[in-house]
């Protein structure tokens, strides 16, 4: 079963052209679907894939924010999408960054797994239920990145060129399609809330219910459902149950993957994949002559990464708290010696930082791992959620908000603690927590094109309401040209 496994790894990583969809391989054929172990096979492929898809993820997520443009020691990546420099002729993500791929192995699963005879057909449900969530998370990253995008439901069953092209379905339509996935995944579920082989690196019924809050906020605010759509983001929010905030300490590295905060996190290991990490740290021969900010060498940091990410000074300064134990995010980086706190915007002694929060671990050959799990949903992205929503309905968020404040500050929370403002103040506290809360995690940017109002033209300062339009990718001249049914993204030309 193991060679089945490699070749559906193999395929969806495939090239592609119009939808980025391939033939129907062989595995569809030949009776690979008549037996529970090949459906088991698809089943693990669908994940390998979708790890593949982690850090296009991330970066849609979160560059185009204000956390990332501040100073690195090598040359930076990933300045187009930082200073939202989008274009036709400048082309991020080029063909639906190869989603339709993904999606055709998951629409092949949909089709032909429920006809499989499982020795437990509970087991069935349950795979169905995960592969239904994956679909509507994929779609709803879609929706959320270019607006009006192709959908396809269906596996592709012959080589038919034609039959690939496809227009753009409606946002709106888009969004129906995301929900009916979700209903149909927690219709699979049904009170099975296990997870998977007891990993939360598999899909869950939590996870897709962290997903239908997410999706129903982003419809309520963006997509105008409001209220009826804030309500069932909430309803679906308060059904989680299992999961808790830890101690913050606790939460980051290999020997603590198997928290009870993490909902679904993508899974990192030895011999298989390491996560992205590694080009937020740097080089050993780069930091041997620097110190952190309490003045301390460096030196033996162990790190064989590079440094191309820089967190800005907003960022920074709103981590700048002692008291604060998301204050150890980073690692600062200076050439001085001296003590550096608070930390000073435009100080030339400052020359980087390390992303902390995924480091990994040193391997028994004294070398960097980048192969701890990085989460999709926690539960502390729950409470604030949860919070988004009450506020959205014009109810207290207080009671979220400091959960996740308590955790953050400890014994010291009793100065901290918010209480119930305004709604554009209670706005404003849960991005700012989220913001410090989930650094690397690739939520900003979504979290400031969903907060609604503009406030996304308020934060990031490379973006300006003048070319809203920009809050979608524009797709390129290529995509155009070889499908006739698609029209570029509005506003761009």
């Amino acid at each position: 079963m193991k060679k089945y496994i490699l070749l559906l790894i193999s395929i969806v990583l495939l090239g592609a052209c119009e939808l980025g969809m391939q033939p129907e391989s062989d595995l569809t054929y030949n009776g690979f679907w008549d037996t529970e172990e090949a459906a088991r096979a698809a089943h693990v492929g669908i994940y390998a894939s979708y790890r593949g898809y982690a850090n296009t993820l991330w970066q849609m997520g979160e560059l185009r924010a204000d956390v990332w443009g501040g100073n690195t020691i090598e040359s930076p990546s990933g300045i187009d999408l930082i200073e939202n420099n989008i274009s036709t002729s400048i082309v991020h993500f080029n063909n639906w960054a190869n989603f339709y791929g993904l999606l055709h192995y998951i629409n092949d699963f949909i089709k032909n797994a429920p006809g499989v005879a499982f020795a437990d057909e509970a087991d069935k449900n349950h795979m169905l239920g995960q592969v239904y969530g994956l679909r509507a998370q994929i779609y709803y990253t879609m929706l959320k990145a270019w607006g009006d995008v192709p959908i396809s439901t269906e596996p592709l069953l012959e080589i038919d060129l034609e039959a690939l092209k496809k227009g753009r379905a409606p946002k709106a339509e888009v969004m129906q399609q995301v929900k009916n996935d979700l209903a149909k995944s927690l219709e699979y579920f049904g009170s099975d809330n296990s997870m998977w082989l007891g990993k939360n690196t598999y899909w869950s019924k939590a996870a897709t219910l962290a997903l239908k809050g997410d999706v129903y906020l982003w419809s309520g605010k963006v997509l105008g459902g409001g209220n009826a759509d804030f309500t069932e983001a909430k309803s679906a929010l308060n059904q989680i149950a299992g999961f808790d905030l830890v101690d913050y300490a606790s939460l980051w590295g290999q020997d603590n993957e198997n928290n009870e905060e993490f909902i679904f996190a993508f899974d990192y290991q030895q011999d298989q994949a390491g996560n992205f990490y590694a080009s937020f740290t740097g080089r050993a021969v780069d930091l041997a002559g620097l110190f952190d900010d309490s003045g301390n060498s460096v030196g033996d940091l162990v790190v064989n990464g590079a440094s191309r990410f820089g967190p800005s000074d907003k960022l920074l300064l709103a981590l700048d708290d002692p008291k604060d134990a998301r204050r150890n995010t980073f690692i600062r980086l200076y050439d001085d010696g001296a003590e550096h706190f608070p930390y000073v915007a435009g100080d030339e002694s400052y020359k980087g930082a390390v992303l902390n929060k995924f480091l990994g671990i040193v391997g028994d050959d004294g070398l960097r791992k980048n192969y701890n799990n990085v989460p999709l949903y926690r539960y502390a992205d729950v409470l604030l959620l949860l919070a988004e929503a009450k506020n959205n309905l014009n109810e207290d968020p207080s009671a979220e908000i400091n959960a996740v404040r308590e955790r953050a500050y400890g014994e010291d929370f009793a100065t901290y603690t918010y209480s119930n403002g305004t709604q554009e103040e209670n706005t404003q506290a849960i991005l700012n927590e989220r913001l410090k809360e989930f650094v690397g995690e690739g939520k900003r940017w979504w979290d400031l094109v969903r907060a609604g109002d503009g406030i996304v033209f308020d934060e990031v300062a490379t973006l300006d309401a003048a070319e809203a339009y920009k809050v979608y990718y524009s797709i390129s001249q290529g995509m155009l040209a070889n499908d006739s049914e698609l029209t570029q993204t509005e506003g761009y030309q």
